[in-house]
């Protein structure tokens, strides 16, 4: 989803004021700081969300991101396994499960344009 879409799409899901809280809370200004990419802040929300068991679409959304940034499914896929010693097995594998599932759907979406 674009950036500037953001506000909007969270908004329909939680309202406007907790939309424009929350996502100042989650990063505001930090969030575009030039000493992190969007590869390393893919990186570092989805280890966050990963750490509190956070997945399928609310996670989903981070990997549509990390795939622009260059994330691949090789990438995530080592990141899950080096998480799991770390965040432990359950969340590891329930945020596998949606970094599994966004390669796989969009591979058969990939499939039904052709």
């Amino acid at each position: 989803m674009p950036e500037e879409e953001v506000l909007a799409a969270f908004s329909r899901r939680v309202g406007l004021p907790f939309a424009e809280e929350a996502l100042q809370a989650a990063g505001g200004t930090a969030w575009a700081h030039p000493a992190l990419n969007g590869r390393d802040r893919s990186i570092a929300i989805i280890t966050a969300l990963a750490a509190q068991g956070v997945a399928e679409d609310r996670l989903g959304t981070h990997l549509q991101l990390a795939r622009r940034h260059g994330l691949d499914e090789e990438t995530l896929t080592a990141l899950m396994t080096l998480l799991a010693g770390y965040i432990g097995y359950p969340k590891a594998s329930l945020a596998m499960e949606s970094v599994h599932g966004s390669f796989t759907s969009a591979g058969q979406d990939d499939t039904a344009h052709q």
